[in-house]
């Protein structure tokens, strides 16, 4: 679900790929980059005394994803460009991407498949505006033209993309092509943003920042029905997204703090409702069958720190309303992570990076009630449900091989207690290998 993503003020490129300084005279006319990422995890047979159609299969299993991307862009006026990412994708994840709430994999979507298909996750415009103050100088990355923008600007991107290229973006945990794999570790994990069923929608943001503060909001478009392949062509069902970051030193240190707002406005059900349902027919609770037009709102706070020149740490917080369906990400309703991020420089290898992170997930009591009664949701859903809070540790290591220019290698590993809140069920270790390489 997780895709690469923005680096602050500029969308959508995460972290900059082959990055390469330009001179302040320097207006890149266009760039064409690529990369290849496989992640391939396993995990042990676990505690597991029953099972529902949703269940992460307890029995030891394996399973890999592969996505090979372009990133082309043209400069078509003074600050506008046009980016385009076609991508070839193959393969699933653990479980057909099922069983735990905090999905242990970014890369893997909630679509696989045996053969390689290719798709188109990004086509946009996205239009700067100077306001004064300092010149920066923008490195060359992918979905990033070089150049120069004043310190002070306005950001308009408009087309097809992903919502946490603007919003909700980390240094240290946001991309799981180079950093942690968990969903909720990198990402806020009760913001429940606007997606397609492989994490990409249609919409519009607007960046605007002066000097130590940013102030973003966004419109995009809902599934045609929750953790639907298909978008409302209508954009009836949307979401609305506002974030303020704020910019400081601690120190010599920078560091960030967001806060950040969202309502989804859909068709969506109600799990008291769908489990009053049930009752009333003897049947299983099923929210497709109480869905109407309704709001869900929530909240998340970001933090980034660096605490010395090789080390950083940062932290998230978030909740939603818990008394419907998630719609697009997964079921989470209170969400709290924490970790650290460690460069190799102490022991020679600056290029490397050593993470750890931790992360606890919860249900609201509707949902506890919803899923206890065998519901089914977007990745969970045992058939029942002996409720505890969902318990992350993720660390990874991840290593630059400098015989092969941006090739990294990472080894990754997961502990999960309670799987999908199930008190019953785990705890599971997860072992992760990732092959990444940039071109």
């Amino acid at each position: 679900m997780a895709e690469p993503t923005a680096v602050q003020g500029t969308s959508p490129a995460n972290k900059e790929y082959i990055a390469s300084a330009v001179s302040p005279a320097t207006q890149e006319a266009w760039n064409v980059l690529g990369q290849f990422t496989n992640v391939t995890q396993w995990h042990p047979a676990f505690t597991s005394p029953y099972q529902g159609q949703n269940s992460l299969k307890p029995d030891s299993d394996s399973a890999a994803t592969n996505d090979l991307t372009l990133f082309a862009g043209v400069r078509i006026s003074e600050g506008g460009e046009l980016w385009v990412n076609p991508e070839i994708d193959q393969g699933f994840g653990l479980s057909d991407t099922l069983g735990v709430a905090g999905f242990p994999s970014g890369e893997a979507y909630k679509v696989g498949a045996n053969a390689p298909y290719l798709r188109l996750p990004r086509l946009f415009y996205r239009q700067s505006f100077n306001l004064g103050g300092e010149q920066q100088t923008i490195a060359s990355a992918a979905n990033q033209l070089g150049r120069t923008r004043s310190a002070d600007n306005i950001i308009l991107t408009i087309g097809k993309f992903s919502v946490t290229d603007v919003f909700d973006t980390n240094a240290y945990a946001h991309d799981p092509r180079s950093d942690f794999f968990n969903w909720s570790i990198v990402d806020s994990g009760a913001f429940d943003y606007a997606a397609d069923a492989w994490g990409f929608t249609k919409g519009a943001s607007i960046e605007w920042t002066q000097s130590w503060w940013t102030l973003r909001g966004g419109f995009f478009d809902l599934s045609t029905v929750p953790n639907s392949t298909t978008l409302d062509p209508t954009f009836s069902q949307h979401e609305w997204v506002v974030e303020l970051e704020e910019r400081h030193q601690l120190g010599e240190h920078p560091g960030k703090i967001k806060l950040l707002g969202f309502v989804n406005q859909g068709k969506m059900g109600s799990y008291a409702d769908a489990v009053q349902l049930a009752q009333q027919t003897n049947s299983t609770p099923d929210t497709a069958l109480v869905r109407r037009g309704s709001s869900r709102p929530g909240v998340a706070i970001n933090l980034e720190q660096e605490v010395s020149s090789d080390l950083g740490a940062f932290a998230r917080a978030s909740m939603n309303n818990g008394s419907k369906e998630a719609f697009e990400f997964t079921e989470i309703n209170q969400s709290l992570s924490a970790g650290l991020s460690l460069r190799g420089d102490r022991w020679g290898r600056h290029d490397d990076t050593f993470g750890f992170a931790a992360v606890a997930n919860g249900l609201s009591g509707d949902a506890r009630n919803y899923f206890a009664a065998g519901g089914m949701g977007i990745l969970i859903g045992d058939g029942h449900l002996n409720y505890g809070s969902e318990k992350i540790i993720e660390t990874y290591y991840s290593y630059s091989v400098h015989a092969v220019n941006h090739l990294s290698l990472s080894l990754d590993y997961q502990y999960v207690i309670n799987p999908a809140y199930n008190q019953d069920r785990g705890p599971v270790s997860i072992v992760g290998v990732r092959v990444h390489v940039e071109f």
